[in-house]
């Protein structure tokens, strides 16, 4: 084992390492954002949205993400509408390529989780908060809401975790995140093994971090459900509190 020449890769691939992050949590803003609104659509929209959303849903989930990112990024500039529009700055660049595509890829997977989330929400607190004067709007935001988010947690946080690896697809249209660093030192030493292994060791603790912060959430957000320890007196009595009986006392 070359242990300096690890060490000296992993100082190379750490300069991935920022790009990785600002895909995966960008990606992951805009996908959120994206499930929240396909999965409304699907459970409370018109017929046609919600026919829309379904359509949506099955490209993106049916479909490999490299091929999506390799039609945005290759096939959008071949359309001369849109290398005149304004959105041209920005969808020539491949950084706002690979965000698109992960973001649409990412949530067309969490509007299925987000939709099941909603659908566990029993129906009877969204009629008990209308009855106590809420509006549709509030409802969904203090009632509704707040109870998917909880349920959605634990699923939504191992899209999270495939979304973090699926950023290694950017390095095909050329950003050096972790996997395009690794690609070009390989290109440059030869050295395939040792390179991919400390690349794979860099997700694999973001990805650990990740899980730890999903965790901690989910702990937070369920604290109701939590047992808590017993704060009196308990209600058996001890064998030292057990009072004699008298003879004539016994049943």
């Amino acid at each position: 084992m070359d242990f300096p020449f690890f060490l000296e890769t992993a100082q190379t691939l750490a300069a991935g390492v920022p790009s990785t992050l600002i895909l995966g949590l960008l990606s992951t803003a805009f996908g959120i954002v994206l499930a929240i609104g396909l999965a409304v659509l699907r459970l409370w929209g018109p017929r046609w949205s919600s026919l829309l959303a379904r359509g949506y849903v099955f490209v993106f989930r049916g479909t490999p993400l490299l091929v999506q990112m390799f039609l945005i990024y290759y096939g959008l500039g071949q359309f001369e509408a849109v290398r005149h529009s304004f959105l041209w700055p920005v969808l020539r660049e491949p950084f706002w390529c690979a965000i698109l595509s992960l973001s649409l890829n990412t949530g067309a997977y969490g509007s299925e989780i987000v939709r099941g989330a909603f659908l566990a929400v029993p129906f009877g607190q969204i009629e008990a908060a209308k009855a106590c004067g809420m509006s549709t709007s509030l409802a969904f935001r203090r009632i509704l809401l707040p109870q998917a988010v909880r349920h959605a947690l634990p699923a939504y946080g191992n899209e999270l975790i495939l979304l973090v690896k699926a950023t290694s697809l950017a390095s095909v249209i050329t950003l050096m995140e972790i996997t395009g660093v690794a690609a070009r030192l390989i290109s440059e030493t030869y050295r395939v093994v040792e390179v991919f292994i400390v690349a794979g060791a860099y997700y694999l603790v973001i990805n650990f971090v990740l899980t730890r912060i999903v965790a901690f959430a989910e702990h937070r957000l369920t604290a109701h459900l939590r047992a808590r320890p017993a704060t009196g007196r308990a209600t058996a009595a001890a064998p030292d509190d057990v009072v004699p009986l008298a003879p004539g006392d016994r049943a």
